[in-house]
């Protein structure tokens, strides 16, 4: 859902209690400015339904933790 910065700051508390069904963007002069998302949800999971489509779907949230962890092994 997308909303003003204005209408956002009218209509808060409606606007909390949709967060944790949907996303909120909060526009400024047709810009986003912020995204309210679901803290329950964690942060691969948030972005993972902004990049659907647009990245390999054989990737997914544990080989892209185990990527970040192989850049600190150290190999003797």
């Amino acid at each position: 859902m997308e909303v003003t910065a204005t209408e956002f700051k009218t209509k808060f508390g409606y606007f909390l209690s949709l967060v944790p069904s949907q996303d909120i963007w909060i526009t400024k002069n047709g810009k986003p400015v912020a995204r309210l998302v679901d803290p329950n949800v964690s942060a691969v999971d948030a972005i993972s339904g902004i990049l659907k489509g647009k990245i390999s779907d054989s990737i997914d949230r544990y080989s892209l933790r185990d990527e970040r962890l192989s850049r600190y092994e150290i190999n003797d």
